[in-house]
């Protein structure tokens, strides 16, 4: 677009203060920075807290922490308290567990668009590079060094991005840790869905309402990189049941969440 428009970067985190920290280097690293970096904090003890006070001394633009009270997941809730908290009128979402790309943010600009979210893809990192990186805090990636894998995720072609650009208004199919959004259209459709509690599926079942109101997804490819850090899988007791829920939402064309966003205000 024309414009870069006031962007606020919000980062989901929970109890992995040392993979926040490089994943806040790399964003002190972006060749266009966001207006603000809001932590989205699932409830994460002392150790991220303490880890983001000590950042907020010298990061370059101002690091905002939302926390609250560790009951079980509730990524939707802390993510909305985020949004809430934001002043941009554009949304870059990722995860904690992510390093971004330098030009991480400039390619998310560069393909905003009105009435339109963003899907982006992401690399990952073996497990024993993963290790090797948390103990140097080395966020200096390449789509071709050692330990990265789902390498064509992590080729950032610029003169070339525009013809990796798709758009489609049937697939909900998104990634929670690399996305896009006009804030006004997440209250549009009232955030995410803060019945969906445990692991799985809250940002298809956005993505999903986001369609409904005929708010199109880009996906984005030879630009917006990220690499995910290696972990285990989280157990997903509930995603069966979140699955049901995304149904529901697409067969009955479910335009705004009765529990969402504004119930938290």
């Amino acid at each position: 677009m024309g414009y870069a428009p006031p962007t606020s970067l919000i980062i989901a985190t929970y109890n992995w203060a040392e993979a926040l920290y490089c994943n806040l280097l790399s964003v002190a690293k972006q060749r266009i920075l966001p207006k603000e970096v809001i932590i989205a904090d699932d409830g994460s003890d002392n150790k991220t807290h303490s880890l983001i006070v000590r950042m907020q001394e010298t990061f370059p633009v101002p690091l905002v922490h939302v926390w609250h009270e560790d009951q079980g997941f509730r990524k939707s809730e802390i993510l909305n308290k985020a949004v809430a908290q934001s002043t941009g009128s554009y949304v870059i979402q990722v995860d904690g567990d992510v390093l971004l790309h330098p030009s991480f943010v400039t390619d998310h600009l560069a393909a905003a668009e009105q009435a339109v979210f963003i899907r982006g893809s992401r690399a990952r990192i073996t497990a024993a590079k993963t290790e090797t990186l948390l103990q140097n805090a080395d966020v200096n990636l390449k789509f071709y060094s050692p330990g990265v894998y789902n390498r064509l995720n992590a080729l950032r072609m610029p003169g070339l991005s525009r013809l990796g650009y798709r758009k489609e208004m049937k697939s909900r199919s998104v990634r929670g840790s690399n996305l896009a959004f006009w804030k006004d259209d997440f209250v549009k459709v009232n955030g995410y869905n803060n019945d969906l509690s445990g692991w799985g599926h809250e940002d298809e079942e956005l993505a999903a309402r986001f369609i409904n109101n005929n708010i199109e997804k880009k996906i984005v490819k030879l630009g917006a990189v990220q690499f995910h850090l290696h972990h285990t899988e989280l157990p997903k007791p509930n995603e069966p049941h979140h699955r049901q829920v995304i149904e529901k939402t697409l067969d009955k064309k479910v335009k705004r969440c009765t529990n969402g966003y504004q119930e938290l205000l």
